[in-house]
Protein backbone atom coordinates (compact mmCIF):
# COMPACT_ATOMS: atom_id res chain seq x y z
CA UNK A 1 0.00 0.00 0.00
CA UNK A 2 2.84 2.27 0.75
CA UNK A 3 4.78 1.80 -2.55
CA UNK A 4 1.31 1.75 -4.49
CA UNK A 5 0.60 5.72 -2.66
CA UNK A 6 4.00 6.27 -3.40
CA UNK A 7 4.28 5.33 -7.19
CA UNK A 8 0.05 7.26 -7.28
CA UNK A 9 1.95 10.56 -6.04
CA UNK A 10 4.91 10.50 -8.43
CA UNK A 11 2.73 9.79 -11.21
CA UNK A 12 0.13 12.88 -10.22
CA UNK A 13 3.52 15.28 -9.91
CA UNK A 14 5.07 14.32 -13.10
CA UNK A 15 1.55 14.65 -15.08
CA UNK A 16 1.01 17.98 -12.88
CA UNK A 17 4.59 18.71 -14.05
CA UNK A 18 3.53 18.44 -17.52
CA UNK A 19 0.49 20.24 -17.63
CA UNK A 20 2.25 23.20 -15.88
CA UNK A 21 4.57 23.35 -18.97
CA UNK A 22 2.04 22.83 -20.90
CA UNK A 23 0.52 26.16 -19.70
CA UNK A 24 3.72 28.23 -20.32
CA UNK A 25 4.11 26.34 -23.82
CA UNK A 26 0.77 27.52 -24.92
CA UNK A 27 1.06 31.19 -23.67
CA UNK A 28 4.83 31.29 -25.29
CA UNK A 29 3.26 29.97 -28.51
CA UNK A 30 0.17 31.95 -28.22
CA UNK A 31 2.08 35.77 -27.58
CA UNK A 32 4.50 34.29 -29.91
CA UNK A 33 2.34 34.16 -33.18
CA UNK A 34 0.12 36.83 -32.21
CA UNK A 35 2.85 38.98 -31.59
CA UNK A 36 4.76 38.09 -34.79
CA UNK A 37 1.54 38.48 -36.88
CA UNK A 38 0.88 41.97 -35.16
CA UNK A 39 4.56 43.26 -35.50
CA UNK A 40 4.35 42.80 -39.43
CA UNK A 41 1.08 43.80 -39.67
CA UNK A 42 3.09 47.12 -37.82
CA UNK A 43 6.22 46.36 -40.24
CA UNK A 44 4.41 47.04 -43.57
CA UNK A 45 3.06 50.60 -42.68
CA UNK A 46 6.70 51.78 -42.98
CA UNK A 47 8.42 48.91 -45.10
CA UNK A 48 5.93 47.35 -47.47
CA UNK A 49 8.11 44.52 -48.67
CA UNK A 50 6.66 41.26 -47.78
CA UNK A 51 9.23 38.86 -49.47
CA UNK A 52 12.09 40.60 -48.18
CA UNK A 53 10.96 40.71 -44.57
CA UNK A 54 10.18 36.73 -45.40
CA UNK A 55 14.04 36.14 -46.80
CA UNK A 56 15.03 38.34 -43.27
CA UNK A 57 13.40 36.05 -40.83
CA UNK A 58 14.17 32.88 -42.48
CA UNK A 59 17.69 33.20 -42.75
CA UNK A 60 17.37 33.11 -38.82
CA UNK A 61 16.86 29.52 -39.01
CA UNK A 62 20.31 28.78 -39.28
CA UNK A 63 20.26 29.14 -35.41
CA UNK A 64 18.33 26.01 -34.77
CA UNK A 65 21.41 23.74 -34.89
CA UNK A 66 23.59 25.84 -32.19
CA UNK A 67 20.74 26.85 -30.07
CA UNK A 68 19.80 22.56 -29.66
CA UNK A 69 23.69 21.82 -29.45
CA UNK A 70 24.35 24.03 -26.13
CA UNK A 71 21.09 22.68 -24.90
CA UNK A 72 22.62 19.02 -25.63
CA UNK A 73 25.78 20.56 -23.83
CA UNK A 74 24.29 21.69 -20.78
CA UNK A 75 21.50 19.12 -20.09
CA UNK A 76 22.97 15.86 -21.52
CA UNK A 77 25.42 13.54 -19.53
CA UNK A 78 27.66 11.89 -22.41
CA UNK A 79 28.56 15.34 -24.00
CA UNK A 80 29.61 14.83 -27.91
CA UNK A 81 31.99 17.21 -29.96
CA UNK A 82 30.00 19.48 -32.75
CA UNK A 83 31.32 17.50 -35.69
CA UNK A 84 30.47 14.23 -33.65
CA UNK A 85 26.92 15.54 -32.87
CA UNK A 86 26.57 16.90 -36.50
CA UNK A 87 27.79 13.01 -37.96
CA UNK A 88 24.83 11.87 -35.89
CA UNK A 89 22.36 13.82 -36.73
CA UNK A 90 23.28 13.38 -40.38
CA UNK A 91 22.34 10.07 -40.69
CA UNK A 92 19.14 11.22 -40.58
CA UNK A 93 19.23 11.96 -44.35
CA UNK A 94 21.00 8.38 -45.21
CA UNK A 95 23.91 6.24 -44.80
CA UNK A 96 25.90 8.44 -46.88
CA UNK A 97 24.91 11.52 -44.66
CA UNK A 98 24.23 14.86 -46.48
CA UNK A 99 25.65 14.90 -49.56
CA UNK A 100 24.93 17.70 -52.40
CA UNK A 101 22.38 15.13 -53.99
CA UNK A 102 20.49 15.08 -50.80
CA UNK A 103 20.65 18.41 -50.12
CA UNK A 104 18.54 19.48 -53.28
CA UNK A 105 16.69 16.70 -53.12
CA UNK A 106 15.63 16.47 -50.21
CA UNK A 107 16.16 19.83 -48.30
CA UNK A 108 15.50 22.68 -51.25
CA UNK A 109 11.93 21.84 -51.99
CA UNK A 110 11.23 21.87 -48.41
CA UNK A 111 12.87 25.25 -48.53
CA UNK A 112 11.33 26.58 -51.21
CA UNK A 113 7.81 25.45 -48.97
CA UNK A 114 8.70 27.04 -46.25
CA UNK A 115 9.29 30.51 -48.08
CA UNK A 116 5.98 30.31 -50.35
CA UNK A 117 4.27 29.25 -46.48
CA UNK A 118 5.80 32.61 -45.11
CA UNK A 119 5.30 34.63 -48.00
CA UNK A 120 1.68 33.92 -48.67
CA UNK A 121 1.10 34.40 -45.36
CA UNK A 122 2.61 37.88 -44.71
CA UNK A 123 1.54 39.07 -48.16
CA UNK A 124 -1.76 38.24 -47.06
CA UNK A 125 -1.73 40.39 -43.84
CA UNK A 126 -1.47 42.89 -46.32
CA UNK A 127 -4.76 42.74 -47.53
CA UNK A 128 -6.83 42.11 -44.64
CA UNK A 129 -6.82 42.05 -40.88
CA UNK A 130 -4.82 39.91 -38.58
CA UNK A 131 -7.80 38.42 -37.12
CA UNK A 132 -9.13 37.20 -40.31
CA UNK A 133 -5.34 35.83 -41.00
CA UNK A 134 -4.70 33.91 -38.12
CA UNK A 135 -7.93 32.11 -37.99
CA UNK A 136 -8.43 31.02 -41.33
CA UNK A 137 -4.34 29.76 -41.27
CA UNK A 138 -5.98 27.22 -38.80
CA UNK A 139 -7.45 25.52 -41.69
CA UNK A 140 -3.81 23.84 -42.28
CA UNK A 141 -4.71 20.99 -39.96
CA UNK A 142 -7.61 20.52 -42.03
CA UNK A 143 -5.95 19.95 -45.19
CA UNK A 144 -3.22 18.49 -43.29
CA UNK A 145 -5.51 15.49 -42.50
CA UNK A 146 -7.11 15.42 -46.05
CA UNK A 147 -3.83 15.54 -47.83
CA UNK A 148 -2.62 12.53 -45.47
CA UNK A 149 -5.67 10.85 -45.70
CA UNK A 150 -4.85 11.10 -49.77
CA UNK A 151 -1.19 10.15 -50.11
CA UNK A 152 -0.41 9.09 -46.70
CA UNK A 153 -3.54 6.78 -46.38
CA UNK A 154 -3.81 7.57 -42.91
CA UNK A 155 -6.92 6.02 -41.16
CA UNK A 156 -10.03 7.40 -42.10
CA UNK A 157 -12.01 9.52 -39.10
CA UNK A 158 -15.40 10.59 -39.77
CA UNK A 159 -15.47 13.37 -37.18
CA UNK A 160 -12.21 14.71 -39.11
CA UNK A 161 -13.70 14.73 -42.62
CA UNK A 162 -16.83 16.87 -40.60
CA UNK A 163 -13.47 18.67 -39.10
CA UNK A 164 -12.79 19.71 -42.48
CA UNK A 165 -16.31 20.57 -44.09
CA UNK A 166 -16.57 23.12 -41.17
CA UNK A 167 -12.64 24.50 -42.33
CA UNK A 168 -14.25 25.25 -45.77
CA UNK A 169 -17.65 26.21 -44.96
CA UNK A 170 -15.63 29.21 -42.45
CA UNK A 171 -13.52 29.66 -45.59
CA UNK A 172 -16.61 30.70 -47.76
CA UNK A 173 -18.50 32.41 -44.32
CA UNK A 174 -15.33 34.94 -44.19
CA UNK A 175 -15.23 35.68 -47.58
CA UNK A 176 -18.84 36.62 -47.55
CA UNK A 177 -18.10 38.77 -44.09
CA UNK A 178 -16.84 41.50 -46.45
CA UNK A 179 -19.12 41.07 -49.44
CA UNK A 180 -16.61 39.59 -51.73
CA UNK A 181 -14.71 42.59 -52.33
CA UNK A 182 -11.77 42.29 -54.45
CA UNK A 183 -9.25 43.41 -51.94
CA UNK A 184 -10.83 40.89 -48.98
CA UNK A 185 -11.14 37.77 -51.82
CA UNK A 186 -7.45 38.18 -52.58
CA UNK A 187 -6.14 38.30 -48.69
CA UNK A 188 -8.42 35.42 -48.14
CA UNK A 189 -7.05 33.12 -51.44
CA UNK A 190 -3.27 34.13 -49.83
CA UNK A 191 -4.69 32.70 -46.46
CA UNK A 192 -5.74 29.54 -48.20
CA UNK A 193 -2.68 28.93 -50.50
CA UNK A 194 -0.01 29.99 -47.37
CA UNK A 195 -2.49 27.00 -45.38
CA UNK A 196 -2.13 24.40 -48.45
CA UNK A 197 1.82 24.94 -48.64
CA UNK A 198 1.94 24.56 -45.07
CA UNK A 199 0.12 21.42 -45.01
CA UNK A 200 1.71 19.96 -48.13
CA UNK A 201 5.00 20.67 -46.29
CA UNK A 202 4.19 18.82 -43.38
CA UNK A 203 2.55 15.80 -45.28
CA UNK A 204 6.08 15.72 -47.34
CA UNK A 205 8.31 15.71 -44.96
CA UNK A 206 6.37 12.25 -42.77
CA UNK A 207 6.24 11.14 -46.80
CA UNK A 208 9.91 11.08 -47.88
CA UNK A 209 11.96 12.01 -44.74
CA UNK A 210 9.92 10.02 -41.71
CA UNK A 211 9.62 11.40 -37.93
CA UNK A 212 12.87 13.34 -36.93
CA UNK A 213 14.62 13.50 -33.87
CA UNK A 214 14.68 16.64 -31.84
CA UNK A 215 18.65 16.74 -32.68
CA UNK A 216 17.56 16.03 -36.80
CA UNK A 217 14.95 18.20 -36.89
CA UNK A 218 17.20 21.34 -35.50
CA UNK A 219 20.05 20.50 -37.90
CA UNK A 220 17.11 20.51 -40.83
CA UNK A 221 15.58 23.70 -40.22
CA UNK A 222 19.38 25.12 -39.81
CA UNK A 223 19.67 23.22 -43.38
CA UNK A 224 16.81 25.89 -44.39
CA UNK A 225 18.29 28.60 -43.40
CA UNK A 226 21.27 27.81 -45.56
CA UNK A 227 19.48 26.89 -48.65
CA UNK A 228 17.65 30.44 -47.86
CA UNK A 229 20.88 32.64 -47.81
CA UNK A 230 22.75 30.79 -50.51
CA UNK A 231 19.61 30.51 -52.92
CA UNK A 232 16.85 33.18 -52.39
CA UNK A 233 18.68 36.17 -51.59
CA UNK A 234 19.32 36.78 -55.41
CA UNK A 235 15.13 37.22 -55.29
CA UNK A 236 14.90 40.06 -53.31
CA UNK A 237 17.74 41.99 -54.93
CA UNK A 238 15.78 41.40 -57.76
CA UNK A 239 12.59 43.01 -56.77
CA UNK A 240 14.41 45.69 -55.18
CA UNK A 241 16.32 46.78 -58.44
CA UNK A 242 12.89 46.27 -60.45
CA UNK A 243 11.06 48.63 -57.60
CA UNK A 244 8.55 45.95 -56.83
CA UNK A 245 9.60 45.98 -53.02
CA UNK A 246 11.81 49.14 -52.93
CA UNK A 247 12.77 51.30 -50.03
CA UNK A 248 14.81 54.91 -50.66
CA UNK A 249 17.64 53.98 -47.66
CA UNK A 250 18.69 51.76 -45.20
CA UNK A 251 18.34 54.13 -42.44
CA UNK A 252 14.68 53.88 -43.24
CA UNK A 253 14.56 50.11 -42.92
CA UNK A 254 12.36 49.71 -39.30
CA UNK A 255 15.39 47.10 -38.08
CA UNK A 256 13.49 47.13 -34.71
CA UNK A 257 10.72 45.97 -36.28
CA UNK A 258 12.29 43.33 -39.04
CA UNK A 259 14.34 41.70 -35.95
CA UNK A 260 11.81 41.37 -33.44
CA UNK A 261 9.40 39.33 -35.72
CA UNK A 262 12.10 37.54 -36.73
CA UNK A 263 13.06 36.67 -33.24
CA UNK A 264 9.14 36.18 -32.43
CA UNK A 265 9.02 33.89 -35.40
CA UNK A 266 12.22 31.98 -34.40
CA UNK A 267 10.46 31.18 -30.90
CA UNK A 268 7.35 30.21 -31.94
CA UNK A 269 8.84 27.65 -34.74
CA UNK A 270 11.04 26.49 -31.24
CA UNK A 271 8.89 25.50 -29.09
CA UNK A 272 6.29 24.07 -31.71
CA UNK A 273 9.21 21.68 -32.99
CA UNK A 274 10.50 21.24 -29.23
CA UNK A 275 7.82 21.82 -27.12
CA UNK A 276 6.94 18.22 -26.88
CA UNK A 277 9.64 17.57 -24.92
CA UNK A 278 8.06 19.05 -22.19
CA UNK A 279 4.21 18.69 -22.47
CA UNK A 280 1.35 17.11 -25.13
CA UNK A 281 1.45 18.23 -28.57
CA UNK A 282 -2.42 18.68 -28.14
CA UNK A 283 -1.99 21.61 -25.82
CA UNK A 284 0.92 23.12 -28.49
CA UNK A 285 -1.89 23.70 -30.97
CA UNK A 286 -4.12 25.05 -28.70
CA UNK A 287 -2.01 27.92 -28.33
CA UNK A 288 -2.07 28.27 -32.27
CA UNK A 289 -6.38 28.86 -31.97
CA UNK A 290 -6.14 31.28 -28.77
CA UNK A 291 -4.15 33.32 -31.05
CA UNK A 292 -6.91 34.47 -32.61
CA UNK A 293 -9.06 36.01 -29.76
CA UNK A 294 -5.58 37.82 -28.98
CA UNK A 295 -5.53 39.26 -32.86
CA UNK A 296 -9.30 39.98 -32.44
CA UNK A 297 -8.45 42.20 -29.40
CA UNK A 298 -5.86 43.85 -30.50
CA UNK A 299 -7.51 44.52 -33.76
CA UNK A 300 -10.79 45.65 -32.21
CA UNK A 301 -8.91 48.85 -30.46
CA UNK A 302 -6.01 49.28 -33.66
CA UNK A 303 -7.80 49.12 -36.70
CA UNK A 304 -11.46 49.55 -37.98
CA UNK A 305 -12.26 45.68 -38.36
CA UNK A 306 -16.22 44.97 -37.95
CA UNK A 307 -17.25 41.92 -36.22
CA UNK A 308 -20.26 41.29 -37.50
CA UNK A 309 -22.39 38.41 -37.28
CA UNK A 310 -21.16 36.15 -40.02
CA UNK A 311 -17.52 36.87 -39.15
CA UNK A 312 -17.90 35.19 -35.61
CA UNK A 313 -19.67 32.93 -37.09
CA UNK A 314 -16.74 32.22 -39.34
CA UNK A 315 -14.39 32.06 -36.74
CA UNK A 316 -16.30 30.02 -34.61
CA UNK A 317 -16.70 27.04 -37.55
CA UNK A 318 -13.24 27.52 -38.03
CA UNK A 319 -12.03 27.46 -34.43
CA UNK A 320 -14.37 24.12 -33.64
CA UNK A 321 -12.88 22.16 -36.50
CA UNK A 322 -9.62 23.06 -35.43
CA UNK A 323 -10.48 21.46 -32.14
CA UNK A 324 -12.50 18.43 -33.80
CA UNK A 325 -9.05 17.93 -35.59
CA UNK A 326 -7.02 18.08 -32.11
CA UNK A 327 -9.17 14.30 -30.67
CA UNK A 328 -7.08 11.75 -30.69
CA UNK A 329 -7.77 8.21 -32.85
CA UNK A 330 -8.98 6.54 -30.20
CA UNK A 331 -11.45 8.99 -28.99
CA UNK A 332 -14.46 7.06 -30.06
CA UNK A 333 -13.09 4.06 -28.42
CA UNK A 334 -12.48 5.89 -24.71
CA UNK A 335 -15.82 8.01 -25.31
CA UNK A 336 -17.30 3.99 -25.44
CA UNK A 337 -15.97 2.90 -22.01
CA UNK A 338 -16.75 6.09 -19.97
CA UNK A 339 -20.24 5.70 -20.89
CA UNK A 340 -19.91 1.93 -20.19
CA UNK A 341 -18.68 2.84 -17.07
CA UNK A 342 -21.46 4.91 -16.24
CA UNK A 343 -23.75 2.94 -16.79
CA UNK A 344 -22.30 0.44 -14.42
CA UNK A 345 -22.08 2.99 -11.68
CA UNK A 346 -25.42 3.73 -11.93
CA UNK A 347 -26.99 0.49 -11.83
CA UNK A 348 -24.51 -0.51 -8.62
CA UNK A 349 -25.99 2.75 -7.07
CA UNK A 350 -29.56 0.92 -6.73
CA UNK A 351 -28.34 -2.11 -5.63
CA UNK A 352 -26.78 -0.97 -2.89
CA UNK A 353 -29.93 1.02 -2.10
CA UNK A 354 -31.58 -2.25 -1.83
CA UNK A 355 -28.77 -3.84 0.10
CA UNK A 356 -28.90 -1.11 2.93
CA UNK A 357 -32.74 -1.33 3.34
CA UNK A 358 -33.01 -5.17 3.49
CA UNK A 359 -30.43 -4.89 6.45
Amino acid sequence: GGRASRRCWTCSRAQLKKIFWGVAVVLCVCSSWAGSTQLAKLTFRKFDAPFTLTWFATNWNFLFFPLYYVGHVCKSTEKQSVKQRYRECCRFFGDNGLTLKVFFTKAAPFGVLWTLTNYLYLHAIKKINTTDVSVLFCCNKAFVFLLSWIVLRDRFMGVRIVAAILAIAGIVMMTYADGFHSHSVIGIALVVASASMSALYKVLFKLLLGSAKFGEAALFLSILGVFNILFITCIPIILYFTKVEYWSSFDDIPWGNLCGFSVLLLTFNIVLNFGIAVTYPTLMSLGIVLSVPVNAVIDHYTSQIVFNGVRVIAIIIIGLGFLLLLLPEEWDVWLIKLLTRLKVRKKEEPAEGAADLSS
